[in-house]
C-alpha cells in the first residue's frame, strides 16, 4: 500500500465541528492555552512555585493512590493537561498526522476510543511502575503524569497494524512506511527508560500495548468502542438544542379533542323528495337508488314508526 501525503489531505477539512480527530486537538490546545494563562498569572504575582501545588495537582494523576483517591477526575483530566509548549505541539503534531490516517482506514468513530483506552492504559502501567517497581518507589509521593502521549501512541500503534505500509512524508526517499516511524518511537520509548521520566515512557508502551489489542481484538470481531460512541451519542443527544421535546402535540393543546364527527350532513325530508324517490324504486328498483336516496328513506321510515 503505497500510499502518499496527497491522498489522504481531504477528510479535515470537511465537517469540523464533527470531526472527532480535531475536536481532541482542539480540546487538548483549548487546555493548553487555559492553563498557560493561569500559570502567566501565578508568574506575575512573583509565585509561580505555587502553580504545582495549587493548580497543577489538582489535575495531573498521581501515582499515588491513596492521592488519587481524592482526586479520582484526574484519571481523565490528565491526558488533556500538557505542561510544557513542546509537549503539547509534539503530541498533536503526531495525533494529527497517524488520526488523520486513521480515520481514513478505519473511520472517525475510533480515533477516540482508541485514544482514552490507550490513555487509561498509560494511567494504569503508570501508577502500577512507581508502586511496585523497586527502583522507582522512592519517587512515589512526587510522581504527577500528564499529556496525551499514551493516548497518541494507542493511534499511531493501531494505524500502523492496519496499514504497515502506509507511507507519509513523500519528498523523503519516496515516503516513509508508517511501521518505521512506529517502532522507531517504542524503541526511543524503550531505551530512554532509565535516564528520564522512567514512568511516562513505561505509559507510552502501555498505550502502544492498547493500541495493539484494540485492533487484534477488532480483527476477531469484538467492537470495543461500541458502547463508548453510544454513550458519546447518548450525551450528544441530550445538549441538542433541537431536539423535539416529548410531550402533547401542538394540534392537542390548541384544540379539543373529540370522538364524534366535527360535522355531519343533515338531509332535508319533505313528502315530496320521499314520493320521488318512491316513484324511483317503482321504476327502476332500490338498487338505482343513490346513497343519500336510501339514507332519506331510512329515516322517513324511522320517523314513521316515531
Amino acid at each position: 500500500m503505497a500510499y502518499y501525503e496527497k491522498e489522504y489531505r481531504s477528510r479535515m477539512s470537511k465537517n469540523r465541528d464533527s470531526n472527532p480527530l480535531f475536536m481532541l486537538i482542539a480540546i487538548n490546545l483549548s487546555v493548553f492555552i487555559l492553563f498557560s494563562f493561569i500559570k502567566v498569572i501565578y508568574y506575575f504575582n512573583n509565585n509561580i512555585g505555587m502553580y504545582d501545588t495549587q493548580v497543577l495537582n489538582w489535575v495531573a494523576l498521581p501515582a499515588d493512590l491513596s492521592v488519587f483517591i481524592t482526586r479520582p477526575w484526574t484519571l481523565i483530566t490528565h491526558f488533556f493537561m500538557h505542561d510544557g509548549l513542546w509537549h503539547v505541539i509534539g503530541n498533536m503534531l503526531w495525533l494529527w498526522v497517524f488520526g488523520y490516517i486513521l480515520q481514513d482506514l478505519a473511520g472517525p468513530k475510533k480515533v477516540i476510543p482508541i485514544y482514552i483506552y490507550g490513555a487509561l492504559a498509560g494511567a494504569l502501567f503508570f501508577a502500577l511502575a512507581y508502586n511496585f517497581i523497586t527502583v522507582l518507589k522512592p519517587d512515589l509521593p512526587y510522581a504527577k503524569a500528564v499529556g496525551a502521549s499514551a493516548g497518541v501512541m494507542a493511534i499511531a500503534v493501531a494505524t500502523t497494524m492496519l496499514a504497515p505500509n502506509y507511507r507519509i512524508f513523500p519528498m523523503i526517499m519516496g515516503g516513509i512506511p508508517l511501521w518505521v516511524l512506529t517502532v522507531l518511537f517504542v524503541v526511543i520509548d524503550l531505551a530512554t527508560i532509565p535516564y528520564n521520566n522512567p514512568g511516562g515512557h513505561i505509559a507510552h508502551i502501555a498505550g502502544a500495548g492498547m493500541g495493539v489489542f484494540f485492533i487484534y481484538m477488532m480483527r476477531k470481531g469484538y467492537n470495543l468502542d461500541g458502547w463508548m460512541n453510544d454513550f458519546f451519542t447518548w450525551v450528544n443527544e441530550l445538549f441538542k438544542p433541537d431536539k423535539p421535546k416529548k410531550g402533547k402535540q401542538v394540534k392537542d393543546q390548541l384544540f379539543y379533542r373529540s370522538t364524534a364527527r366535527p360535522y355531519k350532513k343533515t338531509l332535508s325530508l319533505s313528502q315530496q323528495r320521499i314520493d320521488e324517490i318512491l316513484d324511483k324504486i317503482n321504476q327502476k328498483g332500490f338498487d338505482h337508488l343513490t346513497e343519500e336516496e336510501k339514507e332519506l328513506l331510512k329515516r322517513a321510515s324511522q320517523e314513521d314508526k316515531l
